[in-house]
């Protein structure tokens, strides 16, 4: 009993302590359980400087997220316990939502997997697909989700993924042409590219024709190219003009434009000429288009088109476009005309009549003169050097006009013949400004060019919505440039399979009812939008993709 007694009396300490020791574990195991099940929202102060993709940052911003909408973690955490106790956190992943298991169980009809018949039956009713694009897309997701192991059935997160895997299931229509081809090709928006041969600044980079190809191979169909004669006069160089640019054999852009001209379309690519040839060189650069192109070569029987003819019809052909040599010469005899003072005076400041008559062709601000030679001083001589260009004005299909008399009688419509009249973006303004109606009209049957103004000394770029609004078909960007014009060039070609054309609305086609851009135009039907994938509801895309919630249309109106 003694005994007894003194072991009581040396652990009575310890068991004194023991109703403290477990209400303290206690304790810590509750708060701890309540913190991973209502984890508390970090401050902005506490987390701002830390690295975005540190271990801290990703634990914290797992734990500040709902439940619902966890992200899979990358850490797995381990957590000691009073110091003898280990406790495990396992990484959270949101599962498929429950609208895609319910879509998953009705075709295939509460089994577990998915068969190819059963997702071809789902494709079909729901994406339009046929059977051959079902086959390959069933073997794609096994490919990818199952490169390891021979299977032939896809489990619901199999399913689940490919919903919503961008690369298997992209948001976007097939790269087909949808659009109707076989109209003029005033009718249609054409993917231009301006001075095509720079790889940089408008001033002082290179030319090459590395930038032509990389354009051909992004779908641009028009290619401009400035040739000029070399220091001896006796080659072709294409370089732009009066700046400190390094020049580029014009045969070496020519054969890549053959080589690269049809990779990412089949439609016509048109050549756009910047002549500052003399004429023995015009016959000369004639003879190697001739050599180069040989019968892709599109040369029309008459020497002015009534019509032009359509995008189908010119596949895998290539066509130039130019200013006639004839009204070259006329064009460089008036210049001879004017005083020093007033080719200063050639800017945007200038009265509208004149700048219209003098920039409505190709050449551009600071480029208006064409290459004047000592031995053609002499009216006998222009005739007699304009009886050797027969073979070089054969080549152009599509003639630039010249603007005679001011703007406004350039762009009355003649019957007889379609040509191409080029303005600068300054220019197109105040066209639209005083004469949109007449440029509409002038672009229901004819082609307009609009190019960046001569001040865009880095190839940056403008908004081609005014170009587009008044039914400019070659609206001219520096493709080597940077910038959310370039952006919105891009997607707009992206439209039609990315062939390079976009026909145009109906309503800058009727010659009837004239478009007017200014006007308020009512409200002639209420588009409803609707959700493309079986109804699913919203909170199961921005789950997973918040920023790419997608859908037919909107509360949008229409003025068509």
């Amino acid at each position: 009993g003694s005994r007894a007694a003194q072991s009581r009396g040396k652990d009575a300490p310890f068991l004194s302590s023991f109703p403290s020791f477990f209400y303290i574990s206690l304790y810590l195991s509750l708060y701890i359980e309540f913190q991973s099940r209502y984890p508390k929202r970090p401050s902005q102060r506490n987390t701002k400087y830390l690295p975005p993709n540190s271990p801290a940052q990703l634990r914290i911003s797992s734990v500040s997220l709902p439940p619902s909408l966890h992200r899979p973690a990358e850490i797995m955490g381990n957590y000691r316990m009073c110091g003898c106790f280990v406790r495990k956190f396992s990484v959270i992943e949101s599962g498929p939502p429950p609208d895609i298991a319910d879509a998953f169980r009705k075709y295939t009809g509460g089994a577990p997997v998915m068969f190819p018949d059963q997702l071809r039956l789902f494709l079909a009713e729901h994406q339009g697909a046929d059977d051959g694009t079902a086959g390959k897309i069933f073997a794609a997701i096994l490919q990818k989700r199952h490169h390891l192991f021979s299977r032939h059935s896809l489990t619901l997160d199999d399913f689940y993924r490919y919903l919503f895997s961008p690369d298997l299931n992209p948001p976007t229509i097939a790269d087909q042409v949808y659009q109707d081809m076989t109209k003029p090709l005033s009718h249609y928006f054409i993917y231009t590219g301006h001075n095509s041969y720079l790889t940089g600044n408008q001033l002082n980079s290179d030319c090459s024709d590395i930038p032509i190809i990389k354009a051909l191979k992004r779908g641009v169909r028009v290619i401009e190219l400035d040739i000029w004669p070399n220091s001896d006069k006796d080659e072709i160089h294409v370089l732009h003009g009066r700046t400190l640019t390094t020049p580029v054999e014009v045969l070496t852009c020519l054969r890549s434009i053959k080589e690269y001209a049809f990779v990412a379309s089949p439609y016509p690519v048109i050549i756009t000429l910047e002549d500052h040839l003399t004429t023995q060189l015009q016959a000369k650069v004639a003879q190697m288009i001739k050599d180069t192109f040989g019968e892709m070569l599109y040369c029309p029987d008459a020497e002015c088109l009534e019509e032009f003819p359509s995008p189908e019809d010119l596949k895998y052909r290539i066509i130039i476009s130019t200013k006639p040599p004839t009204e070259y010469l006329m064009g460089k005899s008036s210049t001879r005309k004017r005083s020093k003072s007033q080719k200063d005076k050639d800017s945007d400041d200038e009265i509208w009549g004149r700048e219209a008559a003098a920039d409505s062709t190709d050449r551009e601000d600071g480029e208006m003169i064409p290459y004047q030679s000592g031995s053609e001083s002499s009216e006998g001589t222009d005739y007699e050097l304009l009886s050797g260009t027969s073979d070089y004005k054969r080549l152009i299909a599509i003639q630039a006009g010249k603007a005679k008399s001011g703007l406004k009688q350039a762009l009355r419509v003649d019957c007889a013949k379609v040509k191409r009249l080029s303005l600068s973006e300054q220019k197109l303004e105040k066209a639209a400004e005083n004469h949109g109606e007449e440029v509409i009209r002038f672009t229901q049957k004819n082609i307009l060019r609009v190019y960046p103004k001569g001040t865009r000394f880095t190839s940056s770029n403008y908004k081609p919505l005014v170009g587009w609004m008044h039914g400019a078909q070659m609206v001219a960007f520096n493709m080597q440039g940077y910038g959310r014009a370039l952006w919105l060039m891009h997607g707009m070609f992206r439209s039609n399979g990315g062939c390079g054309y976009v026909k145009k609305p109906d309503l800058l086609m009727d010659p009837d009812k004239l478009f007017t851009p200014k006007s308020q135009l009512p409200v002639k039907k209420t588009l409803k939008w609707r959700w493309m994938a079986l109804g699913f509801q919203t909170n199961s895309f921005r789950q997973i993709f918040p920023s790419r919630f997608l859908h037919q249309g909107g509360n949008c109106r229409s003025s068509r």
